[in-house]
């Protein structure tokens, strides 16, 4: 008899699993309690307009890096994908004009930032000589001890050899911030436009890992962005026979005698052999089970989780903004304040590049503001001042933004905001967040893929190792469908 599988949520760990589980021969039913797959990596339709709030840019986008193999395995990426490659990635803004750009080739990065600050040459060639070291690296894909595969993923020892450099400079990058190593610049439009590209809490393997993909010509953005590419996902699911159930909220988890027997959803049993909580893990230790797990690593996820989370503006403007860059840095006379935080440097995507995302002669311009705002908001809702909050905040932010790029004045047709206690409304994250932070030498707690206390439950996604973001999901959810084949007594096939 086919073994079945649950899996609880339809993200891109949990969609990752099911497609590998399916194709494996394994009976799997995917509940997911939004209206669409994706999780937090989706968009979404405005009059018109569609603002992209996941993907920004895609690790494995090229067919060289090894993390290709899952998306075109799981059909996120295949022959028809057309892939945007932004060059400049990123643009300092000053008076309407760039006037320092991180390209996507690290020789034209090295000549423009040493011609832009030659008071930092020494700095600069440390720099690319540390995105030199991570060219090559990428989250190991390997295939689990004593599984039966088909289409094994090789084990290639060069492959390891040449991510050596990285793997002896880890240990440095992992000892200070991100925002610490762009402080090193003693050149200031250097240093705004590095602590522009991830949050300067992170630790700088974070930074230079996410440059170095850049540099090296991987991190595109597939056309169509996160809601295609997760919907591209679903349908090879469900054409390999899954079953995906939207507007479905699993209550618990039901188990006995130490053994899963499926989850209730609606009050009623749907019986299983195995479940994968794809689900935010903070919260299904909270919420899943009869009593909130207090196994030690649940303890200490309570305890030390910090969790990246950020207010989401998107603008629909009825103007033409093709002639500036694709991503604007700009650092601001004064912070702009937004959630009880305060930024003085922010950065706009343009999507000019993608001509379907607004209505002729229009342009989506969209922000993250990147800080722990939860209880600012949370305490806006108790007190029923939470929509008034966000229109002034949208209020201010179109007034900043016709003033940093004049086009846009009376030209704003279309917004949209989301807070963390939006993404915690639609996707159920824990205070809404992203991604876990990875901080210096800070090794939160993570789920365990195999839960041991019950027999045939597993975790995947973010919660279940350090940091975050799609390669996170993409491997997680690789090696949960792994674990679960194994359990089961299934051949793993991958493609």
């Amino acid at each position: 008899m086919s073994k079945r599988l649950i899996i609880i949520g339809a993200g891109i760990s949990g969609l990752t699993s099911g497609v590998y589980c399916r194709r494996s021969g394994i009976d799997t039913t995917i509940f997911e309690r939004a209206g669409n797959p994706g999780g937090v990596s989706t968009s979404w339709k405005r009059k018109g307009y569609t603002f992209e709030g996941g993907i920004h840019w895609l690790i494995g986008s090229i067919p060289s890096n090894p993390l290709n193999d899952i998306w075109t395995e799981t059909g996120a990426l295949n022959a028809d994908t057309h892939i945007f490659y932004k060059d400049p990635v990123y643009s300092l803004m000053e008076n309407g004009r760039p006037v320092l750009d991180i390209f996507r080739d690290s020789g034209e990065l090295r000549k423009a930032f040493i011609k832009a600050a030659p008071e930092d040459r020494f700095r600069i060639h440390l720099l690319c000589f540390h995105l030199w070291c991570f060219k090559s690296f990428h989250p190991p894909i390997l295939d689990l001890p004593g599984l039966k595969v088909k289409g094994k993923h090789p084990f290639r020892i060069m492959e390891f050899v040449r991510m050596l450099p990285a793997v002896l400079l880890t240990p440095f990058l992992m000892m200070i911030s991100a925002g610490a190593y762009c402080r090193r610049f003693r050149n200031r439009e250097l240093r705004e436009l590095m602590t522009s590209v991830i949050h300067p809490s992170q630790n700088a393997l974070s930074l230079i890992y996410t440059l170095a993909n850049f540099c090296y010509g991987d991190s595109g953005y597939p056309s169509g962005g996160s809601r295609i590419m997760a919907q591209k996902m679903a349908d090879t699911f469900t054409r390999l026979g899954g079953n995906i159930f939207y507007g479905k909220t699993v209550e618990r988890i039901a188990y006995e005698n130490g053994k899963v027997r499926g989850v209730y959803v609606d009050g009623s049993l749907v019986e299983a052999d195995a479940v994968i909580i794809s689900q935010d893990a903070r919260k299904a230790i909270d919420k899943l089970f009869d009593e909130p797990l207090q196994d030690k690593w649940a303890r200490t996820m309570r305890k030390t989780l910090e969790t990246e989370q950020c207010i989401f503006i998107a603008l629909g403007v009825k103007a033409r903004l093709g002639a500036y860059p694709d991503s604007m840095v700009f650092s601001l006379e004064k912070p702009f304040e937004a959630g009880g935080a305060r930024f003085p440097i922010i950065r706009i995507n343009n999507y000019s590049f993608e001509k379907d995302y607004a209505p002729e002669g229009g342009t989506v311009l969209t922000c993250l503001l990147s800080n722990p705002t939860w209880e600012f908001w949370k305490q806006a809702k108790d007190n029923g001042c939470y929509a008034q909050s966000k229109k002034e905040l949208l209020e201010r932010f179109i007034t900043l933004v016709e003033t940093l790029i004049p086009e846009t004045r009376n030209a704003v047709e279309v917004t949209d905001i989301a807070t963390p206690l939006t993404y915690e409304r639609y996707c159920d994250t824990h205070h809404g967040s992203w991604m876990t932070m990875w901080r210096p030498w800070s090794f939160t707690s993570v789920a365990p893929i195999r839960y041991k206390r019950i027999k045939g439950l597993y975790f995947t996604g973010q919660r279940t190792s350090f940091s975050g973001g799609l390669p996170v999901a993409a491997t997680s959810g690789r090696n949960t469908a792994q674990a679960v084949c194994k359990d089961l007594k299934q051949v793993f096939i991958s493609k």
